[in-house]
C-alpha cells in the first residue's frame, strides 16, 4: 500500500514510549509509558500533560464521561482519576502473575485488562501461554474472564457492544470472545490466525469490520486484517510501530505510534518516540 505517511510530533516534544491511544473530546489521549504519564496530541501536534503518575502505567482508558482509568502496570493495580488525585478502584495482583498489557473500557465504563504474560523490564523473562484478561467493573469488583492467552495485547469493541477482539502478540492471531450482558466472555474463536510474520500489538477496528494491526518486529508496520484472516493494506514505516487509532472528527487518521525501541535503558538514553499519522478511506469504529 502506497500512502502518505507524515509525523505529527516527535521526541523533541518530550515522548518517550507512547501507547494504549484513544481519540477522546477531539484529542488523541495516551500513555507515556517510560515518562509515568498520560497525555494528550492534538491534530497541529501539540502536547500536553494530563496527568503525573508515580508508576509505570498500562491498561488505560476513558469512562465514557471523560474520566481516566489506568493500571499501576507492575503492582497490578487500576486506578481512576478523581479530580487531580488517583483513587485506587481494584486490586488485581492475585489475578495475575507478571505485569498488565493494554486494555480498553467499555460502554458502561468497565475495564477489560490483560496480563503481558512476562516482566518486560527483565530481558532474560521468558513468556508464557498462561496469560488472562480481568473485567474490572466500575465498583473495583474483578474477575478473570479469559485465559490461556499468549501475550494479550489490543483490544477493540465492535460498535454494537456483543464482542471483543483481543490481539495475542506471540500467538500470532486475533481471537474474538461474545461479550455478555454481566460483562463475561464467552464463544471464543480465532479471528485471524496471522503469518508467523506478524505479532499483533495495538489494534483499532474500522467501520467495514477489519482491524488495523500494529507489528513492530515485522517488515509490515501495520497491516489491515478482515475475519478469517485475510490481509487488505500493508503499510511500512521506517521505525517501530507499536499502536494505533483511527481519530479525528470523522476518525479517518490512522494515527501510529512508533519508536526506533523498547528497550527501557534504550529509550531513557536516546529516546526516539513519535506519533505517524495515515489519512485511510474507511473510518474508524466501536471502542476505542
Amino acid at each position: 500500500m502506497m500512502t502518505h505517511i507524515r509525523t505529527l510530533v516527535d521526541s523533541t516534544s518530550g515522548l518517550k514510549f507512547t501507547e494504549s491511544p484513544r481519540w477522546y473530546n477531539g484529542k488523541l489521549w495516551f500513555i507515556d509509558i517510560h515518562d509515568n504519564r498520560i497525555k494528550t496530541v492534538d491534530l497541529t501536534g501539540s502536547v500536553a500533560t494530563v496527568l503525573e503518575l508515580p508508576f509505570i502505567p498500562n491498561g488505560f482508558g476513558l469512562i465514557p464521561e471523560g474520566t481516566v482509568v489506568v493500571g499501576d502496570a507492575f503492582q497490578r493495580q487500576i486506578h481512576r482519576r478523581a479530580g487531580a488525585a488517583l483513587q485506587q478502584v481494584a486490586d488485581i495482583s492475585d489475578l495475575t502473575q507478571f505485569c498488565l498489557s493494554d486494555g480498553i473500557v467499555d460502554a458502561k465504563g468497565r475495564l477489560y485488562v490483560g496480563d503481558i504474560g512476562y516482566n518486560f523490564l527483565d530481558p532474560a523473562a521468558k513468556p508464557v501461554e498462561t496469560c488472562v484478561i480481568v473485567l474490572v467493573a466500575p465498583d473495583g469488583r474483578a474477575s478473570v474472564v479469559a485465559d490461556k492467552l499468549f501475550f494479550p495485547n489490543g483490544m477493540v469493541i465492535t460498535p454494537d457492544g456483543r464482542r471483543l477482539i483481543v490481539g495475542e502478540t506471540l500467538g500470532h492471531r486475533l481471537t474474538a470472545f461474545d461479550i455478555q450482558e454481566d460483562g463475561s466472555l464467552s464463544n471464543r474463536q480465532v479471528w485471524a490466525q496471522l503469518p508467523s510474520s506478524v505479532d499483533p500489538d495495538g489494534i483499532c477496528l474500522d467501520a467495514q469490520g477489519a482491524v488495523w494491526c500494529a507489528n513492530p518486529e515485522g517488515e509490515d508496520s501495520l497491516v489491515r486484517v478482515r475475519e478469517g484472516g485475510e490481509i487488505t493494506d500493508r503499510i511500512k514505516i521506517d521505525t517501530h510501530a507499536y499502536a494505533v487509532m483511527l481519530g479525528d472528527p470523522e476518525r479517518r487518521h490512522l494515527f501510529i505510534c512508533a519508536s526506533g525501541s523498547h528497550d527501557p535503558a534504550e529509550i531513557q538514553r536516546n529516546p526516539s518516540a513519535s506519533f505517524r499519522v495515515v489519512e485511510v478511506d474507511v473510518p474508524g469504529a466501536g471502542i476505542p
